[in-house]
């Protein structure tokens, strides 16, 4: 045993596994300090042997193995900013602890630590995901634990994405053509007219779109159902890359295949070899002008609830959006009120002039019994509320 003293307060220290390990018993007695490390070598033992297979992985410090777990993760995944954001964040507050050392416990302690940051609870749940994993096996067990104990996963709000009615659309693409930037109404007209999300849009070479064919192929996807699907311009969105195609050709001379749609540069499109970064300025002046309340990813909200009124079918929409699932395209779809209105309005039988005559005279017996009542719609509403 080694135990020590630092101030007032007792230390052990010891190795373990091929690691030192060396913590504060919080204590001014010795024979407590003493026992504790006793409990605390116990501890990292029934970890350790806990898991046959992942022995070294559980005395090894978070920040090690989250460090691991990322440069395997940039290899396998396209999407790697947010994983590097979550688990910054897993290892600011907990990468000094041992793997063996987290609990159900733990977890429940980083969700609260979070949510004092103000960060939202779905960023925490994904937070969560990724660092249960990272943690193999042993996270595993955790996982099963905490949802029998239903504390795994934090209460989300629901956000409803919208529709935008005609008139918003109208107002948006109105505001995006007299904008500044040459790139947000060929873009906006993407989004509503093809449902192309933020960066399919932003990573949209031109050897993807055949003006010609009046076609466009989408390349890197968030989902491998988005990837390489191939999507037709119709009129109005043809009309708008015909003309953006042109500036194109104003401003570079000419158009390489392999050159970006949206190229990179502010104010002004500057080098094409290279994607615009983002038009979330552009989109927030445009929406501005217009007066429409609403983000960048209703606008493919909108289209996928614009075919749906339209009476296209499940598998066409979803060729269309890239989604796998009816639950997806559930998601997605907003019927409008309207829409939902006539829908059922159209099932009512056609009642003939007779039939109409007949139900304006007085009944003998009404619904209620009462002799009294008169048998029109007007008078059964009034009665009913």
């Amino acid at each position: 045993m080694a135990v020590f003293k630092r101030g007032t307060i007792w230390w052990y220290k010891f190795i373990f596994a091929g690691k030192l390990v060396r913590e504060s018993t919080k204590s001014t007695s010795k024979t407590v300090a003493k026992k504790a490390e006793e409990r605390r070598r116990r501890e990292l033992e029934t970890g350790f042997n806990g898991l046959e297979d992942t022995r070294g992985e559980r005395i090894r410090s978070l920040k090690e193995v989250a460090a691991a777990y990322l440069e395997d993760y940039k290899l396998r995944h396209k999407s790697f900013k947010f994983a590097q954001y979550a688990v910054a964040n897993v290892t600011r507050h907990l990468g000094e602890l041992l793997v063996v050392d987290v609990t159900d416990t733990t977890i429940k302690a980083y969700q609260t630590a979070r949510l004092k940051e103000t960060a939202a609870p779905k960023t925490i749940n994904d937070e969560v995901g990724f660092l249960l994993r990272l943690m193999g096996e042993a996270g595993e067990l955790i996982r099963v634990l905490m949802r029998r104990r239903k504390t795994l996963k934090l209460v989300v709000r629901k956000r409803v994405g919208k529709a935008y009615g005609p008139e918003e659309k109208t107002a948006l693409l109105e505001a995006a053509r007299t904008a500044r930037s040459p790139a947000i109404y060929p873009a906006l007209m993407l989004a509503l007219n093809a449902g192309l999300r933020d960066a399919e849009i932003r990573g949209l070479q031109w050897e993807r779109m055949d003006l010609a064919k009046a076609m466009l192929i989408v390349g890197d996807s968030k989902t491998e159902a988005g990837e390489g699907r191939t999507i037709p311009l119709n009129s109005s969105l043809l009309e708008a890359m015909v003309e953006y195609a042109k500036w194109y050709t104003d401003r570079f001379g000419i158009i390489q295949p392999n050159w970006y749609v949206f190229p990179f540069g502010k104010p002004r499109p500057q080098d094409p070899t290279r994607p615009i970064v983002t038009l979330k300025t552009s989109w927030r002046n445009a929406r501005k002008r217009a007066g429409v309340t609403g983000r960048w990813h209703d606008n493919r909200h909108t289209l996928i609830t614009d075919l749906c009124e339209s009476g296209a079918g499940d598998e066409t929409i979803r060729d269309i959006a890239g989604h796998v699932s009816k639950q997806m395209l559930r998601h997605y779809s907003h019927i409008r009120t309207e829409a939902k209105r006539n829908a059922l309005e159209a099932i009512v039988p056609k009642r003939s002039n007779q039939s109409k005559a007949a139900s304006t005279v007085p009944a003998k017996e009404g619904v209620f019994g009462d002799s009294q009542v008169v048998g029109t719609k007007t008078d059964t509403l009034d009665r009913l509320n």
